[in-house]
């Protein structure tokens, strides 16, 4: 079966072609430049209209100078490539949600907010905000200890006592650094 493309339809084709290649590309160039760093690429957004977008991360974290020394690497090798772009790179906003492991061991000891379906059968499955202590991280999993009221025998109210609830990494709909003080 043979398909027809109208002329929109083919420019666009040729848009998202040359938008994959354009990402791809600057992918490469920033894990080029990061090897050997203790940085991570944590966000690459390329826009339609070639607004880019690079945030980095590291555990002890980021330096404004290592960014510029980014962009400037970045610059170079769009300028060759790219006419019309506009560039920022930077560090992951304190409020935006944890991507990388990384993200979770920089965080260990700090207070989080945890995005994820309820585990008690109260909660029906239900999408529940849990806020406490990050206090471990591992290959597969992370925990957080939270402030719980819990039934305890033989004591009609319910006490207040610390819970430690574990999540995949793949469970929450968001894991992020909590800024209540």
């Amino acid at each position: 079966m043979q398909r027809i493309l109208n002329e929109g339809t083919r420019k666009g084709l040729l848009f998202d072609l040359r938008f994959m290649i354009l990402k791809d590309e600057l992918k490469n160039w920033i894990e080029e430049y990061l090897k050997g760093t203790e940085y991570e690429l944590i966000t690459l957004n390329v826009s339609a209209g070639n607004d880019i977008l690079v945030e980095v991360d590291r555990l002890a974290g980021v330096d404004v100078d290592f960014c510029a020394e980014l962009n400037r690497f970045l610059v170079e090798k769009l300028d060759a490539v790219e006419p019309d772009y506009s560039l920022e790179v930077g560090s992951v906003s304190l409020t935006d949600p944890f991507k990388t492991k990384m993200q979770y061991e920089k965080n260990l000891g700090h207070d989080v907010e945890v995005l994820a379906k309820g585990h008690g059968t109260m909660d029906n499955g239900q999408w529940t905000k849990y806020k406490g202590q990050l206090v471990s991280v591992d290959e597969e999993t992370f925990s957080v200890d939270i402030e719980e009221k819990v039934a305890v025998e033989g004591k009609k109210r319910k006490e207040t006592q610390i819970v430690t609830k574990t999540w995949r990494y793949d469970e929450p709909k968001y894991v992020k650094y909590d800024l209540r003080f």
